[in-house]
């Protein structure tokens, strides 16, 4: 047998390592950007954004990204993501007042990687907007852009999740380190799962960053080693000093601004930047976004923020505030897109394979011009059914 079954913290080859994160990316061998800057393809969301609505050029434009995230880089930006800023600084006063607000209560909160009050952060950041504010969560994930990107990796029925951080002037760099789900493992509870989890776990999620101002470099963006997600036994490596001196040798950092978008695979050594800026309070949004068979890292409310966001999708559509594509990339965000687990005694598929998912209910509801009422009692009673 040939193949490694386990992956050895000790075992790891830092030569590999080194002559994987050596590559170049060709900017020939892409064909919707013509720009890749320190490995990193750039692309522009304003001219990406009408190729979307075609099915066979968004299809190819997926295909990039997917290989990108994959076999290449590991890692693009998206200009322009968040071309309306409108919507960013809104939702930007109100990460602020409740992030004021939950410093108030609790005295700040503990980060996976800095300890309590060298960052601000906001878990949970997906619903507490869309419980502030249905209308600024439906502008703001109402989100071609975006919601490719989390296609393009996780394919359709992905689960959004997101925190803000802020990180103050003289806030520290973290650790080079790969994420969820086997980087939030300890080495000895990693090192007991096959070396094909460790495969799988790389395709379960796609870290993703809103910028919520301009960062530039000073400031601390996101401190990223590319095409270090294809060394196989990362989630054992990121931990060894040697592995992260040589992070520390290597890595790159991209300036970005105020609502362009950075999308990484899971696997990549990534690490957040000090902020050695005198004044910039450098505020991104998380996304965490996970495969439809998979665990997100939270708990959402999905519920309750389909019943609030549903009369205003209603209403925003309605005024042509939000396109139809808009609107669908607003529903992938809050409702859940996927049929299971469910109680099939009392939730049975019917005319399928599967029963109708939240976010089914929603855009049938939608169709049907179900009053929000209405709409609110067929979610109780989906809810209902799926209860054990």
């Amino acid at each position: 047998m040939n193949e490694v079954a386990f992956f050895d913290l000790e075992a790891c080859e830092l030569d590999e390592f080194t002559c994987l994160t050596a590559q170049s990316l060709d900017p020939d061998a892409l064909s919707f950007t013509d720009e890749v800057v320190k490995n990193v393809p750039v692309y522009d969301s304003a001219t990406i954004r009408p190729r979307l609505a075609d099915p066979a050029r968004r299809r190819a434009v997926l295909g990039e990204w997917a290989w990108v995230l994959g076999q290449s880089a590991g890692v693009l930006v998206l200009k322009g993501a968040v071309p309306d800023h409108g919507p960013l600084d809104a939702a930007t006063a109100i990460y602020r007042r409740i992030i004021a607000r939950e410093k108030a209560g609790s005295g700040g909160k503990g980060d996976h990687f800095a300890t309590a009050g060298a960052n601000d952060r906001i878990w949970n950041s997906l619903q507490k907007l869309c419980e502030e504010d249905p209308e600024v969560f439906a502008l703001y994930f109402g989100n071609e852009v975006i919601a490719a990107a989390c296609e393009a990796w996780l394919g359709p029925a992905y689960q959004v999740t997101a925190q803000v951080n802020l990180v103050h002037p003289g806030g520290k760099a973290q650790e080079a380190h790969r994420d969820y789900h086997l980087g939030f493992q300890s080495a000895e509870a990693a090192a007991r799962f096959p070396a094909h989890a460790h495969d799988l776990s790389a395709v379960m999620t796609l870290q993703g960053a809103v910028a919520h101002c301009d960062m530039p470099v000073e400031s601390g963006p996101t401190r990223l080693l590319p095409y270090s997600q294809l060394y196989r036994p990362g989630y054992m490596s990121y931990r060894r000093e040697d592995f992260r001196a040589h992070f520390e040798a290597q890595h790159i950092q991209l300036p970005l601004a105020r609502g362009d978008a950075l999308f990484f695979n899971p696997a990549l050594f990534h690490a957040a930047g000090d902020n050695r800026s005198a004044g910039i309070e450098r505020m991104a949004n998380l996304l965490q976004v996970s495969s439809a068979f998979g665990r997100a890292m939270e708990n959402i409310d999905r519920e309750g923020m389909c019943r609030r966001l549903y009369p205003v999708l209603q209403r925003l559509t309605a005024e042509g505030r939000l396109t139809p594509s808009a609107a669908e990339a607003a529903i992938a965000a809050a409702a859940e897109g996927y049929s299971f687990p469910t109680n099939l005694d009392s939730d049975p598929p019917v005319g399928g394979l599967a029963p109708e998912t939240q976010a089914a209910l929603f855009h049938r509801a939608l169709g049907e011009g179900m009053t929000a009422e209405a709409f609110a009692d067929a979610l109780a009673v989906q809810s209902a059914r799926r209860r054990p």
